[in-house]
């Protein structure tokens, strides 16, 4: 399934009324554009997001039962009672522990904390904590990023004694929990502005309130200022981790808390870094991209395989020796998760080959019984992203099955979850991310309705979601301008996406492997020249050659080496500038099928002639004395052999198989496709006939002659 490239705008930095914006609020014509692609069509309103003049921190008290938090926790705090914080498992739920326990400690209070098994206890409260939790004498419950959705938990706890106050910021359901106090911003009755705030988030709220009722009548900046300087930082990590919008007060808070870690940052996060960085150089400033892939992924693995408790002591500690051990066990245990992680990913690709129709299927359903569960949220992550469908992953023991979903644009997960409640133990989660429980039997019938429902709800939407390019940039306009002038729209994240730009027909005069897994490349328009760098992706696997012309999707970048800065490209996505030169799909479908020993036409010409395989032969045989060691391609070398008009995909392919199987070259396939190849030219003792080959023969039997 071929993505789709969405250009965003067709205007350019050279059309009338961007530079006219652009004049009036003092900004670069592309600032203009990117901006207006975000929805900040207003000079006035440009200016705005850059400076955030306009933005505050809106009144907590806005929030329902926000004063029945604070009057219940200041009767706790000064009774001396012992209260336990419940929380999540993910960066969002380690975070809001940490900044509840700090505060909390800060206030003299015997606080603890508490965090359910992912795979033994699953999401969200649970009666048998709760049971402990009334042995242990705790009179008060404070949940963080969870228990919106705890109804029947939250009575059995004030049946035992123990009242609640429940902060959370996950979808509401039709009945709230019967806590003394339910503080969520998305609450139907909320009159708080902004509903977009992470667990974490309304934490700090809840601190700001207590705060701000206890020093009542003081200037507001002498309350907020402490609280932003001891906790932003945090606050900024799990908002950012949890992939909240960065509009609006989240904008203020991360970009206020990118600058406490950058300047002053706590031990648990240096410790982090420097045992992320594995002694190498770290990078400059901590910004999103930092905390969203470096950061997130040590502590979110500690909750998905082993105990995110081991997360939550990284921030609690002062100790740069403490912090600097727990560091190092975070990125252990994320080493194993990336071992368990691609383990099911090929797995999962192996299901929806086998018990998936790609042109049928809506939703991407997939179950088994020896997956991880703490694992499978990303797995689902990674197929969306790859076959732009939403998807299901599901980790069945026994009879009881725990899934995670992953959404894209246009689709709510939990509404679609909720039109198959019924068939569901529990289920929870926001637009794009979901989980649920589900019973074995269950499974057919739900797969059969959440795809209906999909189906219906899409309906028009293009299947193959890819990724949004705000504009074509021409090659003139990378400049170290323009690439300054994006930083300024920083930080970047949902609803402020990192800018994505588009070069269109550029040539490619160079490719270098950089490293394990990283290529660079030498493109040229126009006769200027620019570095392009491809993370992830090594020369072997990437199927372009020297000389193809294409389009690249890209970050705007400034490299700075021994003192000179220079722009250079992030590729995010290639393909070749014409289509119609690229290999499709079906044909590789079609010569799978035919080595399988699907039948076809003699009229097809498929099976090579001995003209054929001496041609190819030939070719790789003179390519071999003149370009040692240089990659070939399957696509390169029907190019090559462009004057065989008669030797398409199929038959070069099979030529291939054909002379390797008669021992005449030796070859080893790389490549996305399988399609990149090195090779040797072996040397000829005896007269071989490439005809007799299995592959020749099996290929022959297929072909119903006229």
């Amino acid at each position: 399934m071929k993505k789709q490239w969405h250009v965003i705008s067709d205007a350019s930095t050279e059309t009338p009324s961007v530079r006219e914006a652009a004049k009036a609020a003092g900004i670069l014509p592309l600032t203009a554009l990117l901006l207006a692609n975000r929805g900040f069509t207003d000079p006035e309103a440009m200016k705005n997001f850059i400076t955030l003049s306009d933005t505050h921190l809106h009144d907590p008290f806005l929030m329902p039962d926000m004063e029945k938090a604070v009057a219940r926790m200041e009767r706790a705090i000064a009774a001396r009672e012992k209260v336990l914080i419940y929380g999540d498992y993910d960066v969002d739920g380690v975070t809001s522990i940490s900044v509840l326990y700090l505060y909390l400690k800060s206030r003299g209070l015997t606080v603890s904390y508490y965090i359910p098994d992912r795979n033994g206890e699953g999401y969200g409260v649970n009666n048998e904590a709760i049971a402990r939790f009334a042995k242990e004498n705790v009179t008060l419950i404070v949940t963080v990023d969870t228990g919106v959705t705890a109804v029947e938990e939250v009575d059995y706890a004030s049946s035992l004694g123990i009242d609640t106050v429940v902060t959370d910021h996950h979808e509401c359901q039709s009945e709230l929990p019967r806590a003394v106090a339910v503080v969520n911003p998305r609450r139907p009755d909320a009159a708080y502005p902004f509903k977009e705030l992470a667990g974490v988030g309304v934490v700090f709220k809840f601190i700001t309130a207590i705060e701000t009722k206890r020093h009542a009548g003081a200037p507001e900046q002498e309350v907020l200022a402490p609280l932003c300087r001891q906790y932003l930082d945090l606050v900024a990590m799990g908002t950012v981790a949890d992939v909240m919008p960065l509009l609006d007060e989240n904008r203020l808070m991360v970009k206020w808390g990118l600058a406490l870690m950058s300047e002053t940052p706590r031990p648990g996060v240096t410790a982090l870094l420097n045992a992320a960085a594995k002694g190498a150089r770290r990078p400059g400033p901590v910004n999103t991209s930092s905390v969203g892939f470096i950061m997130a992924p040590r502590i979110n693995a500690a909750g998905r395989i082993d105990s995110a408790t081991k997360a939550v002591s990284l921030f609690l500690s002062d100790s740069e020796e403490e912090t600097a051990a727990i560091a190092e066990t975070l990125c252990a245990i994320n080493r194993e998760r990336q071992e368990l992680e691609n383990h099911i990913m090929v797995e999962a690709e192996a299901k929806i080959g086998s018990q998936c129709d790609l042109a049928k299927d809506k939703i991407l359903v997939l179950a088994d019984d020896a997956w991880h569960h703490g694992v499978i949220g990303i797995v689902a992550s990674r197929i969306t992203e790859r076959y732009g469908m939403p998807s299901i992953l599901i980790s069945f023991d026994n009879d009881q099955g725990k899934g995670s979903g992953r959404s894209v644009k246009g689709l709510n997960l939990v509404e679609a979850l909720t039109a198959c409640a019924d068939l569901l133990v529990k289920f929870g989660g926001h637009e794009l991310a979901a989980g649920l429980s589900i019973k074995r039997e269950l499974l057919p019938a739900f797969r059969e309705r959440i795809n209906a429902y999909v189906a219906e709800h899409m309906a028009g939407v293009e299947s193959a979601v890819g990724p949004e390019v705000d504009c074509d940039l021409p090659i003139r306009a990378l400049t170290l301008d323009n690439a300054e002038a994006v930083l300024t729209l920083e930080p970047f994240g949902v609803a402020n996406p990192m800018p994505l730009f588009q070069l269109s027909g550029a040539t490619v005069r160079h490719m270098t492997q950089l490293g394990e897994k990283n290529t660079k490349f030498l493109l040229e328009k126009e006769g200027i020249g620019v570095t392009a760098l491809r993370f992830g992706r090594s020369r072997q696997e990437l199927e372009f050659y020297t000389g193809d012309k294409v389009d690249v999707i890209f970050q705007l970048s400034i490299n700075e080496f021994r003192g000179v800065r220079s722009v250079q490209l992030l590729l995010r996505g290639m393909r070749l500038a014409d289509p119609a030169a690229d290999i499709r799909d079906k044909d590789r479908r079609r010569f799978r099928e035919i080595l399988e020993g699907a039948p076809f036409d003699e009229e097809d010409n498929l099976l090579p002639t001995r003209e054929d395989l001496a041609a190819v032969y030939l070719f790789l045989k003179r390519r071999r004395e003149s370009l040692p060691g240089e990659m070939l391609g399957v696509r390169l070398l029907l190019a090559r052999l462009a004057d065989k008009a008669d030797i398409g995909y199929i038959k070069a392919r099979l030529c291939l198989l054909i002379l390797e199987e008669s021992g005449l070259v030796t070859l080893t396939y790389t490549g996305e496709h399988g399609e990149n190849f090195t090779y040797t030219v072996n040397p000829v003792r005896s007269k071989v006939n490439p005809t007799l080959t299995p592959t020749y023969l099996r290929v022959r039997a297929g072909m119903r002659q006229k």
